[in-house]
């Protein structure tokens, strides 16, 4: 490992106090591995530290937590030019964990931590909305958006990725549709959603394959609206048999905008973002991201 380049681990503050990470680091450093260690404390501290990295001159930036931690970290990476823009290394430590995990990483931290600053770094997609902020995983609309940002954080340390189900089996009074209209190449579609997926990865909202088809290096989102007809049956329909759901339009795209007259809230791998006209659009292969050889999140 020791003739390994040098890496910046960018630590969701939540992960701080973790002690078989710190034993890990400390054995790689060890073993001549340089690997430099920031930890968050508030919003912007992932964009500061990239600069840092960048002077410091690192070929990789890792974000350790969840998705909230790795979009933050690779929308700050997509502001450094190309030229001198680092490869992202992901260290999952998050509740969920959508993307880390639809893309293959490995669960054990030692083995993730080794890939991330070792392994192939792969071009890959990421996508801007309204050409400012960025997903790297999905956007996600409607019902399932409320769920995940009002799941109590001590339910999620409790119960992981679960969390979000029971949560949202307490919270019907939560499942109203959204009325919207989405456009995208060669497609059009207006009406009340239940849930929508805007994915450039697979799953969101600790494990519900809302986007089973997306690739991370096709130049393409994938869109699956879940329709508000027959609420409830819809409902569970979409959750255990989506393919058989007359509820459920899939598209795909490298760009799809929503307009929605009353306004929405879309969930950007965790962040949330309000407002009544959405633009979505992919930048093709712009990041570089150390993956396993067998992800099977490319093509």
């Amino acid at each position: 490992m020791a003739t390994y380049p040098a890496s910046l681990l960018i630590l969701n503050g939540k992960g701080a106090g973790n002690d078989l990470l710190r034993q890990a680091i400390t054995l790689l450093r060890e073993e001549g591995v340089v690997i430099h260690v920031r930890v968050t404390w508030e919003k912007g501290d992932a964009a500061r530290y990239i600069d840092e990295a960048c002077a410091l001159g690192v070929e990789t930036v890792i974000a350790g937590g969840g998705d909230g931690t790795i979009n933050e970290v690779a929308t700050g990476l997509i502001a450094v030019p190309e030229a001198r823009r680092p490869a992202l290394g992901i260290l999952p430590l998050g509740t969920a964990n959508d993307f880390a995990t639809s893309a293959g990483v490995p669960e054990s931290l030692d083995k993730a931590l080794q890939l991330a600053i070792a392994g192939k770094a792969t071009a890959m997609d990421i996508a801007r909305v309204n050409d400012k902020t960025c997903f790297i995983n999905m956007a996600t609309g409607g019902f399932g958006t409320r769920i995940t940002s009002e799941t109590p954080e001590k339910l999620k340390d409790a119960l992981g990725g679960v969390s979000y189900l029971l949560h949202g089996l307490v919270r019907m009074d939560l499942l109203k549709p959204d009325s919207c209209e989405i456009t995208g190449e060669n497609f059009n579609w207006q009406g009340n959603a239940l849930v929508i997926g805007i994915g450039n990865g697979r799953q969101a909202g600790g494990g519900q394959q809302l986007c089973p088809e997306a690739l991370i290096n096709d130049g393409q989102l994938q869109l699956r609206i879940f329709t508000s007809d027959e609420l409830l049956p819809a409902l569970f329909t979409t959750l255990t048999h989506p393919e058989e759901s007359p509820n459920v339009i899939d598209s795909q795209s490298a760009w799809f905008e929503v307009n929605a007259p009353h306004g929405m809230t879309f969930n950007l791998d965790g962040e949330p973002l309000s407002g009544t006209h959405f633009r979505m659009s992919l930048l093709p292969g712009a990041l570089k991201c150390r993956l396993p050889p067998d992800c099977p999140l490319l093509r």
